[in-house]
């Protein structure tokens, strides 16, 4: 069958390194149902502003554990952190805003090869819709714009030591006082914490079971509250912390939606968050191919370019169709959401997109390691990249929800719908 007049790839809508696979398949001038003129837009200045303003430096900011929080201004002066939000609350969303602007942005942020640079960024958008969606209006005046614009930030405080994934056994209690609750317990693997403003945390505020649980803002300096930093396997220029709460006073007002219904924000809050991490997980997939094939290019053992061993090509090849096919996945997904398909219809959808972008990536890091052999054991030369991503696939497979309890969700939404059909 011949191809329509015109149909052929485009040499001016290239863009990035175009050896096949190393960026996703619109860069590299083919067609898709997809992508507008606004989309390139804002992708060519997302990536031009990161090579200008962070990539020279992310090294200095990783090796001492923390990056300038004036980057988060920068970056919504720039027309980025703010192309998420709604307008109404300071948002500058480009013209034709969707969820595809958002994949762009945290795709691109992931290029930059793991770090933690600029990770507050993605803890805000995942602890700001619920205040945006069940806060109060005062909250969200008090809140979401001083975030959106970059001038302060707020985290998610759900886990605790007793409770990750297992959102319905959270310990950490709310009673309420007259007017006002006071909360006692912990919270552990608190991403962002030393930056926060305000927690978005879940607490109990009934009996036992999800029907406990509700959500509550608290401001960071309450006092009761303790924070530190907690060391990780993989580099940190942002920070996960363990809280501490002595008889935190917070008052009724701060209450996020109703009472009892906390659980279900969160598992609606969820869908967001796994979409974000799957997007992120690609960029980081994508780099660790598009590392790894210039490696093979040029490195050369017994004799020849690595490149020509056919075990290598193997490698190579499997890590392009894991690649492409969690493109499309989270393209699927991402359409999805495009279309008005509420956060809540999505939990199955976005559980298995999780667990194929952090199985992807984990499987694209070792073997890059691979095929970097000894250099991808130190954190210097020519494998310091490859070395740093591996370190962060768990970061990838373990929050927002564990590959295990993600496949087992979206098993019992399908087996509950099958039941009722009988």
């Amino acid at each position: 069958m011949s191809h329509p007049t015109g149909a052929k790839r485009a040499e001016a809508d290239r863009f990035g390194e175009q050896i096949p696979f190393c960026e996703p398949y619109w860069y590299q001038g083919y067609h898709s149902p997809y992508y507008k003129p606004t989309h390139e837009k804002f992708r060519n200045e997302l990536r031009t502003w990161l090579d200008e303003h962070v990539r020279d430096d992310m090294e200095d900011w990783i090796e001492a554990k923390k990056y300038p929080p004036s980057l988060h201004e920068a970056f919504y002066k720039a027309g980025f952190n703010g192309a998420i939000f709604p307008a109404e609350f300071g948002g500058t969303p480009p013209a034709d805003f969707d969820a595809f602007h958002e994949l762009i942005l945290w795709y691109e942020m992931a290029q930059l090869g793991g770090g933690g640079v600029l990770g507050q960024l993605s803890i805000n958008s995942m602890a700001l819709p619920p205040v945006i969606d069940h806060g109060s209006q005062q909250m969200k005046d008090e809140v979401v714009r001083a975030v959106v614009t970059g001038k302060k930030n707020i985290c998610l405080a759900i886990s605790e030591p007793g409770a990750g994934s297992d959102v319905a056994n959270i310990q950490t209690t709310a009673v309420r006082q007259g007017n006002h609750f006071i909360i006692n317990g912990s919270k552990k693997w608190i991403t962002g914490g030393l930056m926060a403003d305000w927690f978005t945390m879940a607490v109990r505020t009934g009996g036992e079971g999800s029907k406990g649980l509700s959500l509550i803002l608290v401001p960071r300096h309450t006092p009761g509250i303790n924070i530190r930093k907690m060391p990780t396997h993989f580099d940190n220029s942002h920070n996960t912390t363990f809280i501490l709460l002595d008889d935190v006073k917070v008052p009724v007002e701060n209450l996020i939606g109703q009472e009892g219904r906390g659980f279900q924000y969160i598992m609606h809050n969820f869908n967001h968050e796994r979409f974000v991490i799957s997007a992120g997980a690609l960029g980081m997939c994508r780099k660790t191919y598009e590392l790894s094939m210039k490696e093979a290019l040029v490195r050369k053992t017994f004799g020849k370019a690595l490149v020509e061993h056919q075990v290598i090509r193997a490698k190579l090849g499997e890590m392009a169709r894991l690649v492409e096919a969690l493109q499309d996945n989270v393209e699927r997904c991402a359409y999805q959401f495009s279309k008005g398909v509420p956060d809540r219809d999505m939990g199955g959808q976005c559980a298995l997109l999780k667990v194929m972008a952090s199985k992807s990536f984990e499987y694209c890091a070792r073997e890059a390691a691979q095929i970097f052999g000894g250099s991808s054991l130190v954190r210097e030369g020519k494998g310091m990249a490859v070395e740093r991503l591996y370190r962060e696939v768990r970061g990838t497979a373990i929050p927002g929800g564990s590959e295990e309890i993600l496949l087992d969700l979206a098993v019992k939404q399908a087996v509950r719908f099958g039941l009722s059909r009988l």
